[in-house]
């Protein structure tokens, strides 16, 4: 599967914006013919979106499609089998059911690298361990916006902090990645760094975007800070040392569960 710590959403509608959104840094972009295309030009994104996979380096390049339990889901899937040209990753939203993942997969047919199911209702979440651990399935993704709106509360952390912990513990469960879901508030920096963090530290892999400025905030954030490698360093060299005892370092205990994660932090360096 590609690696990615952010990705750039960009809007299926506007295939002039396709080339500047692979060269905005993000390590991955995300085409979308769901929420940013108005109804009257799904079919003319489509057409855009499927001839640009001809020219874009697939490897960083993946779509979201429309929900597939609508008309213009069943039509992305079916063009895109069509194509000769796939996706690296396949963003499917509002799931709600193992299932649709594979029917996704079963329409597509072969040449995706994996599928991103992304949970936002209060039904998917509840059905997000199965989810999650559906063959084909390399990341699920957080879309908070819809799910704020069934909750009736703002996108804010607190109203949301026990979906996204649930979903954080789903994915490890899986063994899969797990992405959060954009900052809106494009302008507010020092709320995206902050925002951030905490998906950081939650135990989300990465974070979207939907503008090029927020990309290099989110890399910083979601990347291991010096101190944090330095300390992963010292720590696995310790227990190395230790032959692989539990032992007492610095005041903290040693153990495999322990050493783990400071594994996790080096290899995500």
């Amino acid at each position: 599967m590609t690696i990615f710590t952010n990705f750039l959403f960009v809007p299926a509608s506007k295939p002039e914006r396709y080339e500047k959104a692979m060269v905005s840094g993000a390590d991955l972009i995300c085409i979308d013919l769901e929420d940013s295309v108005p109804a009257s030009a799904k079919d003319s994104a489509r057409e855009d979106a499927i001839d640009a996979l001809k020219w874009l380096d697939l490897s960083k390049t993946a779509v979201r499609i429309n929900g597939i339990r609508t008309a213009e889901g069943l039509a992305d899937l079916l063009a895109l089998r069509a194509s000769d040209k796939k996706p690296c990753l396949l963003f499917i939203p509002m799931v709600e059911h193992a299932v649709e993942i594979e029917i996704a997969k079963s329409a597509l047919g072969v040449g995706t690298g994996g599928f991103v199911p992304l949970i936002e209702t209060v039904r998917g979440l509840s059905n997000a361990i199965e989810i999650a651990a559906a063959d084909g399935v390399a990341a699920v993704m957080f879309g908070g916006g819809d799910f704020s709106g069934e909750l009736g509360v703002k996108m804010d952390w607190e109203p949301l902090l026990t979906a996204r912990s649930q979903l954080v513990m789903a994915c490890a469960a899986a063994k899969v990645y797990c992405v959060d879901v954009p900052f809106i508030d494009i302008a507010n920096e020092a709320g995206l760094a902050d925002e951030t963090a905490r998906v950081k530290a939650l135990g989300f892999h990465a974070k979207a975007a939907i503008h090029p400025s927020q990309i290099a905030i989110i890399k910083m954030g979601m990347k291991p800070t010096e101190a944090e490698v330095a300390e992963a360093k010292d720590a696995l060299a310790a227990f190395e040392a230790s032959g692989g005892a539990v032992i007492r370092h610095k005041g903290q205990m040693l153990e495999v569960p322990i050493v783990k994660r400071y594994q996790q932090i080096l290899a995500s360096a």
